[in-house]
């Protein structure tokens, strides 16, 4: 089954599929960046946190446990079911999509960590997303929004890999179309061939800065890895930024 970029997120992250294939993901290194984000942060104690795009809300539950009030939100129902067995006073997870963020609650503190933003077709459905963060954060409130460096991911591209899971070979390919890094997963399972296509926007320093000029915000701190080290932009692996409206 081939996913066109319209929507593509929508089966794909609620397949039992996606969390076999990503089931590896280095969540130490994870779990280390949050606290070292936390530490350089230095948040007040209790404050409230949103985090957009939980998954199944195994950050969200460590920022708690850091000992802030937070709320988890993401599109996948069957991320969501999972994360609300989590659920305690304090923490919160609901279902939705971050291109209309409705929510009653105002945050200190909005996180979008780990590749998961730029999933859209438009431009203007990515600044949705942020308008949306906006709106949602109490005075003096902060974004965190952690992306891949595409100067550093372009340097690889294309490429191919095979990843063994149980018996399931998945085929990716990796390569630059139309403006996206588009990884390619194929798979096979008894006689059925699966076909499933991840889209993230080649998004640059200079186009975040650009989006967030337009809302009237400023980046205020840029790192380049989960260690919180300085940004290069041709070798860092990632591009973690902190945002704050320009008049706060």
């Amino acid at each position: 089954m081939s996913k066109k970029i319209d929507n593509w997120f929508t089966e794909w992250f609620d397949s039992d599929h996606y969390h076999l294939l990503y089931q590896h993901r280095n969540e130490e290194e994870a779990e280390a960046f949050i606290q070292n984000l936390f530490d350089h942060l230095d948040l007040k104690k209790g404050s409230t946190v949103l985090d957009l795009a939980c998954g199944k809300g195994r950050h969200a539950l460590q920022v708690h446990q850091l000992g802030y009030s937070v709320i988890g939100l993401d599109l996948s129902e069957e991320s969501i079911a999972h994360a609300k067995r989590h659920e305690e006073e304090g923490l919160s997870f609901t279902r939705g999509d971050m291109r209309k963020l409705q929510l009653e609650e105002q945050f200190d503190l909005t996180l979008n960590l780990f590749t998961s933003f730029g999933y859209f077709k438009s431009d203007e459905e990515d600044k949705m997303v942020l308008k949306g963060l906006l709106k949602h954060l109490n005075e003096g409130g902060r974004i965190v929004l952690d992306y891949l460096n595409v100067n550093h991911a372009l340097k690889n591209l294309p490429s191919e890999e095979l990843i063994l899971r149980g018996d399931i070979e998945f085929k990716i390919r990796k390569q630059l179309i139309d403006g996206f890094i588009v990884k390619d997963i194929k798979f096979q399972i008894e006689d059925r061939e699966h076909h499933y296509r991840e889209f993230v926007k080649n998004i640059s320093l200079k186009d975040f800065k650009s989006y967030f000029s337009e809302l009237n915000m400023e980046i205020i701190e840029i790192f380049g890895d989960y260690a919180l080290n300085e940004f290069n932009s041709e070798n860092s692996d990632r591009l973690i930024m902190i945002a704050k409206p320009q008049d706060s």
